[in-house]
């Protein structure tokens, strides 16, 4: 209607008036109120075919998108509105579950979207996103490039991300959008994560990113001009181990415990870096300034799991204290500072036993201390005098200083690091995987070799005409040689030079003894860890005795091999055990070793160590002396 002001607009309200009251008069009110509610659902079915949503994008679109479709502020359609959202570079909460439904990254989702196109992982966002994402500052991932917009049978997902394209720009449109899809999202975690199930899979690694904290919508009248980051949703929470204050641009610093009493079956150790406060007398190791308050009671022996061994082994507290708190008037001053390394263990145990000396106390040492090339503090907690004597020439070639008696140390000795127990690895062995500078047992016995001034590295004969040396080892008590005349005849026939040895309480000597010789020959005992002196290539023998004893043997099969030695195992027959003499053919003790054994250690130890002598069948044993012959014989010198 053409012309304005107040006479146009009265006119035309006067004519629909008039038309109204005619249409009263000519209607009755029933067929007026049909008529009205059938207009209504005519006009409203009309509005929504022309608006194209469908029940999803009604949830997530954004209140501009709203206003957009009603007309309302900037003129963005609701089609429009969610074109934008199927491009953002976050999925949707059906994307989620589709991906923690299919799996891992590099997965293609055929799960059908509505208009039969496939839902597909950003090749993009793939490769790469991990290590970039680990780096990345809370400013960064604020600065976000353009989405791909646009309707279409398919579309490209990429994960929630934080990477976009450097020269990109995003419609205002989606920013409320993004930040819903997120809650979205961290709510389906949740759930899910509650209920025992998998969190949803994201293209990005966890173990390598900070936990951000949850960002909040930016306040109106921001968001004209700022975008707010997008969340980054990890697979797994990570505890945050330093404190409110860490800034999220860094991963959080991983906290170790002082001590470490799982991983190792054979003893409990502990190191601590810093302020370290040791007072002996009281046995407590004291890190001052620690980040947290700890405190742990060991017995630095290797035998945890033997209670008859660390029975004397005396316990030591090893604890931290936070700056400024409370740590005893035993660890207030310092009486002496040290800038080298001290290292804590035992001296008790099984070490009467020369087996147990080199396997639970030299050999860890020598894993432990070697590196640290003599500069390094030895604190004996258990100190024997008549042992440490014994090993003396070991201590001295390990560590440039005093041994300290730790229990009768009144002062507070402090150091920037301390080791309490030693690194061991196994029974007389060592793992060069796991060991500082790949040490090996050829190192060990190297340095066996060089602590005792022993002049053969190589079981080499001089020339064609010399005989190689066999050492017998000569038992006093327990699982002696019987007929140990016999074997050294056998053993001059096929060769050899023999010499007969109990060993003595001297190390020394008996070492000499053992380097000069080719091969060694013993019973099942503590005789053949002077295996240690023997040189490289050259052989051991060891005789099993009756009784199912190979596990035992082990104690000394695998490491012989590991010393570059040539190892025969002998295990004699029924008739070569001296308990023929002791039982008839029908006891248990030959029937059935197992049922002796599974009396316990006790049992078995009485029934087959302790009472039982060789009697070696020479018929059958002279080829294993012809063998270790041969192969003494055929080593070469090395070039």
């Amino acid at each position: 209607m053409e012309g304005g002001g107040k006479l146009g607009y009265g006119h035309h309200h006067h004519d629909t008036a008039k038309l109204l009251k005619a249409v009263s008069r000519n209607v009755e009110p029933r067929n007026f109120g049909i008529g009205l509610v059938a207009g209504f659902l005519i006009v409203t079915c009309a509005y929504f075919s022309t608006a194209k949503f469908d029940a999803i994008h009604i949830a997530l679109v954004s209140p501009e998108a709203r206003n957009a479709a009603t007309g309302i502020g900037t003129p963005v359609s609701a089609a429009q509105a969610s074109s934008q959202r199927l491009g953002s570079d976050s999925p949707s909460p059906d994307l989620e579950d589709a991906l923690s439904k299919q799996g891992s990254r590099a997965e293609v989702l055929d799960q059908d979207d509505d208009t039969g196109g496939k839902i597909l992982p950003s090749p993009e966002t793939d490769s790469g996103q991990s290590a970039s994402l680990g780096n990345t500052r809370k400013d960064d991932i604020a600065r976000e490039g353009a989405a791909p917009s646009g309707g279409g049978a398919a579309a490209l997902l990429p994960p929630l991300s934080s990477e976009e394209p450097a020269n990109g720009t995003r419609e205002q449109g989606g920013v409320e959008d993004e930040e819903l899809q997120v809650r979205d999202a961290i709510a389906n975690s949740t759930k899910k994560s509650s209920n025992g199930s998998s969190p949803a899979v994201f293209q990005s690694d966890p173990a390598t990113l900070p936990v951000p904290p949850v960002q909040q919508s930016p306040p109106a009248q921001q968001q004209e001009t700022e975008v707010p980051p997008v969340q980054q949703i990890p697979l797994i929470t990570e505890p945050n181990h330093t404190g409110p204050e860490q800034s999220a641009s860094a991963p959080p610093r991983e906290w170790k415990p002082l001590c470490d009493l799982a991983s190792n079956r054979r003893i409990d150790w502990c190191e601590l870096d810093g302020d370290v406060r040791v007072h002996g007398a009281q046995g407590t190791v004291t890190l001052v300034g620690a980040a947290k308050a700890e405190e742990w009671r060991v017995k630095p022996y290797p035998r945890k799991v033997d209670s008859n061994a660390m029975r004397f082994v005396r316990e030591i507290t090893v604890r931290s204290r936070l700056p400024g708190g409370a740590i005893g008037q035993e660890a207030a001053e310092c009486s002496e500072r040290r800038d080298v390394p001290a290292l804590v263990f035992s001296d008790r145990g099984y070490v009467g036993n020369y087996f147990h000396a080199y396997t639970d106390v030299i050999l860890p040492l020598f894993l432990t201390a070697k590196q640290y090339g003599g500069e390094v503090l030895f604190l004996v907690s258990d100190f024997q005098m008549w042992w440490l004597g014994k090993f003396m020439p070991v201590f001295k070639s390990l560590s440039n200083y005093d041994l300290v008696d730790l229990a009768a140390d009144n002062r507070t000795r402090c150091f920037r690091h301390v080791q309490v127990g030693l690194t061991c690895h196994s029974d007389f062995s060592i793992d060069p995987r796991r060991a500082p500078n790949g040490y090996s047992m050829l190192d060990f016995t190297k340095f066996m070799r060089t602590t005792y001034n022993l002049p053969r590295d190589l079981a080499v004969p001089a020339n064609a005409n010399t005989r190689p040396r066999l050492l017998i080892i000569a038992r006093a008590r327990t699982r002696r040689f019987v007929n140990a005349d016999e074997i050294v005849r056998a053993a001059k026939k096929v060769g050899f030079e023999v010499v007969v040895s109990e060993g003595t309480h001297e190390i020394a000597p008996f070492a000499e003894e053992a380097n000069s010789c080719d091969a060694m020959l013993g019973v099942h005992g503590a005789g053949l860890t002077n295996m240690v002196f023997l040189p490289t290539r050259g052989v051991v023998i060891q005789v099993v005795p009756l009784g199912g004893l190979e596990f035992v043997a082990g104690y000394f099969r695998s490491p012989s091999r590991d010393m570059g030695l040539e190892y025969f195992e002998y295990r004699i027959a029924r008739n070569e055990s001296t308990l023929t003499d002791q039982y008839p053919p029908d006891h248990p003790i030959f029937t059935d070793p197992d049922g002796v054994k599974s009396k316990g250690w006790d049992s078995l130890k009485e029934a087959y160590l302790d009472k039982q002598d060789v009697r070696l069948d020479m018929r059958r044993f002279r080829p294993v002396l012809k063998k270790a012959i041969a192969h003494i014989r055929a080593n070469k010198p090395l070039q």
